[in-house]
């Protein structure tokens, strides 16, 4: 319950917010969402568990269930968000969770803030900082400030899983920390920056590009960036002065 009422605090739910839960199940989180929000929906991959939801909120008028996927889930679809503001709460599949978060924070109408449970690791990726930033942590940055909510040991679930969990929040960003001409072309650069992670981020873009590292050396320090840094070190705005080179210096780059 602890861990319950810290997600809930963090999602600061208001009486007319709308909010999204993302993989219900059985319902541990969704009573207390439900009693604090006037419109709430309800999405469950799982048939049975989103019948059984259902069922037992057939007499709420303010709760939908709808049996999606959320990796795939288009908001513009539901009718009780058309342009309004909206939240999302979730204890996340954890085979699942980077693909959900990264499809909510690219849709066209995005939600003002998530606060999902994740494994450890992946939530210790989306929130890192400079030093020990991967592919994962740019994606999610991009569009988002995240931070740790809390942790949740294995002893707070039953049964235990074998794995440690955490709870993020995520602010949606009024825009992209980068300004791009295409979502596409950002992620060109950035998986080619990470293609080899261990190696200087001249070489990681050599291999990404399967060019020579010397052909990026110049262009990494046209961007103020030092070609010898690693990709795990390099900001969100050092992201930001790369791409715009990279585009300048296209179709060389």
């Amino acid at each position: 319950r602890r861990i319950v009422h810290r997600i809930i605090d963090a999602a600061d739910i208001q009486p007319d917010d709308i909010v999204v839960e993302i993989g219900p199940g059985r319902g541990a989180l969704t009573k207390s969402i439900v009693e604090a929000a006037n419109s709430v929906i309800l999405i469950e991959f799982d048939e049975d568990l989103a019948a059984d939801l259902t069922e037992r909120y057939s007499d709420n008028a303010s709760v939908r269930v709808a049996h999606a996927d959320a990796r795939t889930l288009d908001t513009s679809d539901m009718p009780e968000i058309g342009d309004r503001p909206y939240k999302v709460i979730g204890n996340l599949p954890y085979y699942a969770a980077a693909p959900i978060v990264r499809n909510l924070l690219e849709q066209a109408h995005q939600p003002e803030l998530l606060v999902v449970m994740l494994q450890r690791e992946v939530a210790r990726e989306m929130t890192a900082q400079p030093g020990k930033m991967g592919l994962l942590s740019v994606a999610t940055q991009l569009y988002a400030e995240p931070r740790t909510v809390c942790q949740a040991p294995p002893r707070a679930f039953t049964p235990p899983p074998k794995v440690h969990s955490t709870v993020i929040k995520l602010e949606v960003r009024q825009r992209p920390a980068v300004e791009f001409d295409s979502v596409e072309s950002f992620f060109t650069l950035a998986r080619a920056g990470f293609a080899a992670p261990r190696k200087t981020l001249a070489g990681s873009l050599a291999v990404g590009f399967s060019k020579k590292p010397t052909d990026y050396a110049g262009l990494i320090e046209q961007a103020g960036l030092d070609p010898r840094q690693r990709p795990a070190t390099l900001s969100m705005d050092d992201w930001g002065a790369l791409y715009a080179q990279w585009r300048q210096s296209e179709p060389t780059a």
